[in-house]
């Protein structure tokens, strides 16, 4: 999880320059702990648990027939090994080394650690004029993955907002001081998220954040929403309804009617995306090849890509590689298969969360939110960047919490009692 914010040194964005794929310390740290995991497993140290291999096992196969099926077998091998390693073996690594309540709570924080890091980094790139380039001005909070991963910063202290909102939920359990502190936690990383200047992280945070308190406390959750709405109105008068903060905001709401060209893009990308789909229903174009098709398919208001700036990586002009979407992103490249594949795993971890739920076990509100963040956000955004390998780490830690997985049936504490896979 450290290694997430380790910085790529810049050069390619969230996807590299579409020869390839971008491999950051995260990536090769990722694969030190599956190799630990495979030898763990090879020597008989720690069972393969039968329900994680009936989530997993899907979207491996499917992954594999439309990677076999795309028109470049060559081109998809580097998207296949990607994909793989994010929603197979990275999350299944997790579900086999974290054996107790113990090893959950490193995970969750470190999550938390990095994510407060970044979160000051944020903010005082923003103050300062260091951050990326928005209006004209170095204002915009992208922490140390720098303008070529603009949303890298909101998407890691999303995650650490989602684990710290959980504790401060039970925090009264822990002494008088945990209160103030989780809040004091709370309004840093709430303060970088607004100079991250991230839209889709702003309503996948809401989301998953109102899911959780609407779980763990009804009453909480309408008073939390009534002085969300207040701050918000004290805040736009204070700016006077200027602002890059109080428009980016506004312009959630005229998306649909008035979009920017930000926006425009995006909902171009999709009816592309939705086009190739209906000319290769089954199994798509292969994974990594919806570049290739785009402008066949996509109308020509689409721009030829989008410019970021920052102090340290300069000007650069970033190519629209995917749909901004992945569902549809899969739905382009892999099909009705790949989708059926990628449905089963989360819809695995979902129904495990429901079955296994205890709202006052703050692993399962952070397992169950990071699951929501997830699935709204793939609405508008896709896989990218130096965030894959957390959002793997993270997908497979809710999935311990879902599958109920321990690796030792003896005394101690674990994830769920009497569960051994």
């Amino acid at each position: 999880v450290a290694c997430v914010g380790v910085p790529s040194g810049g050069g390619g964005g969230p996807a590299g320059d579409g020869a390839g794929v971008q491999v950051t310390a995260g990536d090769c740290a990722s694969a030190l702990m599956v190799a630990a995991a495979a030898v763990l497993v090879a020597r008989g140290r720690i069972a393969m648990p039968r329900r994680a291999l009936w989530a997993f096992a899907p979207l491996a196969a499917t992954l594999g027939v439309t990677t076999v099926a795309s028109p470049d077998i060559a081109s998809s091998l580097s998207g296949f090994v990607r994909d793989v390693q994010i929603f197979v073996l990275v999350p299944l690594a997790v579900v086999l080394l974290v054996r107790d309540r113990r090893d959950l709570g490193i995970v969750f924080g470190s999550v938390l650690g990095l994510g407060l890091g970044e979160a000051l980094y944020g903010i005082w790139q923003a103050l300062t004029g260091a951050g990326a380039s928005i209006g004209g001005a170095n204002v915009r909070a992208v922490g140390t993955f720098g303008a070529v991963d603009v949303m890298a910063m909101s998407l890691v202290v999303g995650f650490a907002f989602l684990v710290l909102t959980a504790f401060a939920l039970v925090a009264p359990r822990y002494g008088a001081a945990a209160v103030p502190v989780a809040l004091a936690g709370l309004g840093v990383l709430a303060l970088a998220l607004l100079l991250a200047l991230s839209r889709g992280s702003w309503i996948a945070l809401a989301a998953a954040v109102g899911l959780m308190l609407l779980a763990f406390d009804r009453w909480l959750a309408v008073k939390a929403a009534v002085c969300c709405a207040a701050l918000g109105l004290v805040a736009v008068g204070l700016l006077g309804g200027g602002g890059e903060i109080v428009q980016r905001y506004a312009s959630i709401a005229g998306s649909v009617s008035a979009p920017d060209q930000s926006v425009s893009d995006r909902y171009n990308l999709w009816a592309a995306a939705g086009r190739i789909w209906t000319d290769h229903p089954v199994t798509g174009v292969g994974v990594k090849n919806f570049p290739a098709y785009r402008d066949t398919y996509a109308g020509i208001e689409l721009s030829s890509g989008s410019e970021t700036d920052d102090p340290v990586n300069g000007y650069q002009r970033q190519p629209l590689l995917s749909p901004h979407d992945e569902y549809l992103l899969i739905l382009s490249e892999q099909g009705a298969l790949g989708l059926a594949g990628f449905v089963a795993l989360l819809g695995a971890v979902v129904w495990g969360l429901w079955t296994r739920r205890d709202a006052r076990d703050p692993f399962w509100l952070i397992g169950a939110a990071f699951t929501a963040f997830l699935l709204v956000n793939f609405l508008y955004a896709d896989m990218g960047g130096p965030t894959c390998v957390l959002t793997g780490v993270l997908l497979g830690a809710a999935a311990c919490r879902a599958f109920g997985l321990r690796r030792h049936p003896g005394p101690g504490p674990g994830l769920v009692s009497g569960e051994h896979g």
